[in-house]
């Protein structure tokens, strides 16, 4: 029987990533899914319509928009990827999943995604190596102070348990490369770095150099497929307390990256001078590239060692390391200057 899947945030760079991998499917268990794609405004709408798949507008916050949108498609699985620091649009989505499956008798999936700046100190968490297979969920619970990205994720966590749905939280770390969908082609925070240094023809960097996880754009989508498969066929795999997926693939030296984006923006006439120079200070940073002060010393100075696991069982073997990363820095530049058209408005509610 044919499965019906809800991705939201289908006009971003994550989530309009994801769909066009699904899409792109020959084989195996999403070939015979139904896809359904949640976006904000007409103009997405309009954007996505030419994939021949079901488009919606949806509120995200409001739980009757939600609900009617889940219950009238009747979906089984939700992949959200619309925001990681808001805990209603959550919580909306899966009280209506667990509608559907007292509908239906049958099975409900969330796919959560998280934030890995949370598993880092200066992100809140302890010091030290931390795995996806840890008791995260109990670890999160004791931190005071919580921030939005770790409130959602435990809200994810507890009403999925209420419910009945089985719940998993793909924790991504920086990503970069050209994002695939139809609408938002570029990630966070390397373009920020870009769009910044040109305008200020000069590249900064912060006081620290910091050692962050770091993700191709291909190899995440590949986690998200794995993962919606292993649903899809009913594959026994861990979730709930248990579903944190480090979506890990290597690290990210920053100030080498940092100056090698110098050396490349200042080849191209772009900056003046070919190597970085530190911020001057934070709020500084946090104004210029348009990221929350409140977060912007985790943001920009924050390495966590994050141990990705869970992935591994799901068959998850990334393409891209450092050396590929690092070799193919100026693509991020190209990028920019070729793709840089849709304004983000990932931290518009920050």
């Amino acid at each position: 029987m044919s499965q019906n899947i809800l991705i939201t945030g289908a006009a971003g760079y994550i989530g309009g990533s994801v769909l066009a991998a699904f899409i792109s499917q020959e084989t195996g268990a999403l070939c015979t899914a139904t896809l359904h794609a949640a976006v904000r405004s007409d103009e997405q709408v309009q954007a996505l319509s030419k994939l021949g798949i079901n488009i919606v507008k949806v509120d995200l916050d409001d739980e009757g928009a939600v609900r009617d949108v889940v219950l009238n498609n009747k979906i089984d699985i939700v992949v959200h990827t619309a925001t990681s620091i808001l805990p209603r649009p959550a919580a909306h989505l899966i009280t209506a999943l667990g509608e559907r499956r007292k509908a239906t008798g049958g099975h409900a999936y969330y796919i959560h995604t998280g934030i890995a700046t949370m598993y880092s100190v200066e992100g809140g968490w302890k010091d030290g190596e931390v795995r996806d297979t840890d008791a995260i969920y109990e670890y999160d619970k004791e931190i005071e102070g919580m921030n939005p990205a770790r409130q959602t994720s435990n809200v994810v966590v507890e009403q999925a348990a209420i419910h009945g749905v089985k719940s998993f939280n793909i924790v991504l770390p920086q990503i970069y490369g050209r994002g695939t969908g139809e609408w938002r082609k570029l990630s966070v925070n390397y373009p920020a770095f870009i769009r910044t240094s040109i305008e200020h023809k000069i590249v900064h960097k912060f006081d620290v150099d910091s050692n962050p996880p770091a993700t191709h754009i291909s190899d995440i989508t590949t986690l998200y497929t794995l993962l919606t498969s292993a649903c899809l066929q009913g594959t026994p795999i861990s979730s709930g307390r248990s579903g944190y997926y480090f979506a890990v693939a290597h690290r990210a030296p920053q100030y080498l990256v940092m100056d090698l984006l110098a050396r490349g923006l200042h080849e191209r006439g772009l900056v003046s001078s070919p190597t970085a120079r530190v911020w001057p200070s934070y709020d500084a940073a946090a104004k210029a590239l348009g990221w929350p002060a409140l977060y912007i010393k985790a943001m920009g100075t924050f390495s966590g060692e994050l141990i990705p696991v869970n992935p591994g069982k799901v068959g998850w073997r990334p393409q891209w390391d450092e050396k590929r990363f690092l070799e193919n820095i100026d693509e991020e530049i190209d990028a920019v200057k070729e793709l840089d058209t849709v304004k983000s408005t990932l931290f518009a509610n920050v």
